[in-house]
């Protein structure tokens, strides 16, 4: 006895299998865009919003001690 879950589930896997045999490469591509926009935004994600908090700054910035932005830098070195 099947269940209506379960014969949603066998269109879905019955139409993925006719758009491998019909279409394989727009299924191909259509998962490598799927792995791309993911991975995107992980690294969109992965980074500070003001950018402070990278490692090595593009360009070399002077802070002074009571400047707030000075909180938001990665403490690194031997010192």
């Amino acid at each position: 006895m099947h269940t209506k879950f379960q014969h949603v589930l066998t269109k879905i896997q019955s139409l993925w299998r006719q758009g491998w045999i019909e279409i394989p490469e727009v299924m191909a591509s259509s998962g490598l865009a799927l792995i791309g926009i993911t991975l995107s935004i992980g690294s969109y994600l992965y980074q500070d919003p003001k950018g402070w908090n990278l490692r090595y700054l593009n360009k070399e910035l002077i802070l002074r001690p009571d400047d707030p932005r000075v909180s938001r830098i990665k403490k690194t070195g031997v010192n």
